[in-house]
């Protein structure tokens, strides 16, 4: 079969900044790819076509020798140019129609803190803290310490010695956790010492799990408070969990109601999220006899135990039990969210488990970081912060309970309160709210299905006291115009 002459379907436009012969690369190869050159189809020579196009013969022929290496064209010199066999590309779908811009709507599409602070938007959504009083001089100090050490060749899972050892005793004083460096694993956050709970679980090398044939057969549950963290559920569900809703009350969670199959259950029991609650004595003890009876590990968040403002903060619920009880702590709350420094505090035995499955996962905290937060504590820096962040967020928690009163719970500890509203409340006083330039959130994403509990989750850590003062301001006349009946 004779394969025709074809005038290939291109243009070559000399004002544009890209290269000639690119620009006939990417033509000839559409028109084939779209199969408006056909396989089989002879192109016209290269003296020809340049001639047709107003170019040199040298485009032409780097454009031929491009297209040849790539497989789209065939033939042999002096015997013609053809369209090499191939699948013509399918024509991309049409592109909608663009819809009419609208609105930004903060709430719903939940945007970074950057974006809403650029935007003049108070943000009071709850989990962070307030970052912009730091002592720059001894931040600075640390860095550059930590820039002159060398890197390790081969990093401790555990973390580093001497931090490990800083953290225990700074656990000791902060919390009432009586441990050594042996019991301390430093990790990038509580997001992360969950997720390696989770694997260790996930791979069947959790404490108490059973015999080898059971461990690697069964998918472990994770019971999380409910209303709870959002993160904690997905976090464990990322690792094959079976997430297990475990009600909770003003004081925090019912060991009464937890089920007796859970491998682990997760709990905040220093300030429950988001209600608020301090687990009481008799409770984390009815807690350490569930665990104890049925073989769980208890996994305590201590998130922001730091900050109490009605007695001095409980001892952590570790202390009852060190072999049921595994603690995550971060100073994403007491110093900086970015920094990523945490740890989890567990006995020598499980705490190897969790090293191992962090060394499979090939999981590791920073160096650099981890030698200026060593800095940080053997100075003494971070006993400072803590004292002068313990005095701000007192102040502020004074500022929202002065502006919505007695309706508000959970403001002992922390650095949030809830806000409980009637469900038909909720979504008025919020769109309200963002209509002045305030953003909060509800309870919605605390909660497993609906919502048990309904009201605002309002964090008062990221915003100045001044923004603080008109955001309380916004949401007390938004609440009152909504709540009157």
């Amino acid at each position: 079969m004779s394969r025709r002459l074809t005038e290939p379907p291109v243009r070559i436009d000399r004002s544009a900044p890209v290269p000639l012969t690119a620009q006939l690369v990417e033509a000839l190869r559409a028109a084939m790819a779209s199969g408006a050159l056909r396989a089989g189809e002879r192109l016209p020579s290269s003296r020809t076509l340049a001639v047709q196009l107003g170019v040199s013969r040298t485009v032409v022929t780097d454009a031929f020798q491009q297209l040849y290496a790539e497989g789209w064209l065939d033939g042999r010199h002096g015997s013609g140019t053809y369209v090499a066999e191939h699948e013509p590309l399918p024509r991309p779908p049409e592109p909608p129609e663009p819809e009419p811009p609208r609105a930004a709507d903060p709430v719903l599409g939940r945007p970074s803190r950057q974006e809403v602070r650029g935007a003049g938007v108070a943000d009071l959504r709850a989990g962070a803290p307030w970052v912009r009083d730091h002592d720059r001089a001894a931040l600075r100090r640390a860095w550059r310490h930590a820039a002159e050490l060398l890197p390790s060749d081969d990093p401790d899972p555990r973390g580093e010695p001497r931090l490990r050892a800083l953290l225990a005793e700074h656990l000791r004083r902060t919390r009432g956790v009586r441990v050594g460096p042996e019991n301390v694993l430093v990790t990038r956050g509580t997001g992360n010492g969950l997720d390696l709970v989770g694997a260790m679980f996930a791979t069947g090398q959790g404490p108490f799990q059973g015999t080898a044939s059971e461990r690697s057969a069964a998918r472990f549950r994770a019971g999380v408070e409910e209303p709870g963290y959002g993160k904690a559920r997905t976090i464990l569900a990322a690792r094959g969990a079976e997430i297990v809703p475990c009600p909770v009350d003003d004081d925090g969670i019912r060991p009464a109601d937890l089920p007796d199959d859970l491998a682990l259950v997760y709990t905040t029991p220093a300030h429950q999220y988001p209600l608020g609650g301090r687990l009481p004595l008799p409770r984390r003890e009815r807690l350490i006899a569930w665990a104890r009876r049925t073989g769980a590990v208890v996994v305590e968040d201590d998130y922001d135990a730091e900050f109490r403002y009605d007695v001095a903060p409980l001892p952590a619920l570790h202390g009852l039990d060190p072999e049921r009880v595994v603690l995550l702590g971060t100073l994403s709350k007491t110093l900086d969210p970015d920094l990523g420094i945490g740890w989890i505090v567990a006995e020598p035995d499980l705490l190897s488990r969790l090293a191992r499955v962090r060394a499979d996962l090939s999981d590791r905290t920073s160096g650099p970081v981890q030698a200026a937060t060593a800095l940080l504590l053997e100075r003494g820096d971070l006993d400072r912060h803590l004292r002068r962040m313990r005095l701000e967020y007192a102040r502020r928690r004074a500022m929202v309970v002065e502006h919505l009163g007695p309706r508000i719970g959970g403001d002992t500890a922390g650095l949030h309160v809830l806000l409980p509203l009637p469900e038909d409340a909720v979504a008025p006083v919020i769109a309200d709210a963002a209509e002045e330039g305030v953003l909060v959130e509800d309870t919605s994403r605390t909660s497993h299905g609906a919502p048990r509990v309904h009201g605002l989750v309002i964090g008062y850590g990221s915003v100045s006291r001044a923004e603080l003062r008109r955001a309380c301001e916004v949401l007390a006349r938004a609440v009152a115009r909504h709540t009157r009946s």
